[in-house]
């Protein structure tokens, strides 16, 4: 069945296009769950109750994303509000002492340098860095959609996300140079 066909059949609420939807999407919603929440029952639980609620709020999905997309960001803000039910609190930034954060855009790292072990890296950042920095680096989100999706301005997005760069230019250099400097 089509995906335009199938996300119909899913609003006039046909349990067998829902369920067929769901399993074409749930791995992967249950594994970006699952990077930001660190616990597989706690996956699983942002992952079901992020199709309980894309499917009620079917009538909203316009079609200007991808369906995947779309609920992606369901699965994404469902992990964060997880989070902050936990009282992982995000740090909020005074922005009248933040001052210009330079668009730096240089993120080059050494040749030997794999995708797993920046991630790595980016998992042992404090909480404040660690989400913008998977929003923007792994997830793929800008500044504004980062800023939605975080509760926080676009300059905190900026500034959180320059300064979990520096922070993990600086864990990378020693892990491959030995140095902090």
């Amino acid at each position: 069945m089509l995906q335009t066909k199938l996300i119909e059949a899913c609003r006039n609420n046909d349990r067998k296009a829902q369920m067929q939807l769901y399993n074409k999407y749930c791995d992967a919603m249950y594994f970006i769950a699952l990077r930001f929440l660190k616990n597989e029952h706690d996956a699983e639980e942002a992952m079901q109750e992020s199709f309980i609620q894309a499917f009620l709020k079917l009538h909203q999905f316009t079609g200007e994303v991808t369906f995947g997309a779309w609920l992606k960001r369901i699965v994404i803000n469902k992990s964060i509000d997880m989070l902050k039910a936990k009282k992982l609190d995000f740090i909020a930034i005074n922005e009248q002492t933040l001052g210009k954060v330079e668009d730096d855009n240089n993120w080059e790292v050494e040749d030997e340098v794999t995708v797993e072990v920046i991630k790595k890296e980016i998992e042992s950042l404090p909480e404040k860095y660690k989400y913008p920095m998977m929003l923007f680096l792994i997830e793929g989100y800008d500044h504004e959609e980062i800023s939605e999706i975080l509760g926080i301005t676009s300059i905190s997005s900026r500034t959180l996300v320059h300064r979990g760069k520096k922070k993990l230019q600086q864990k990378l250099k020693h892990l491959y140079h030995g140095t902090g400097s």
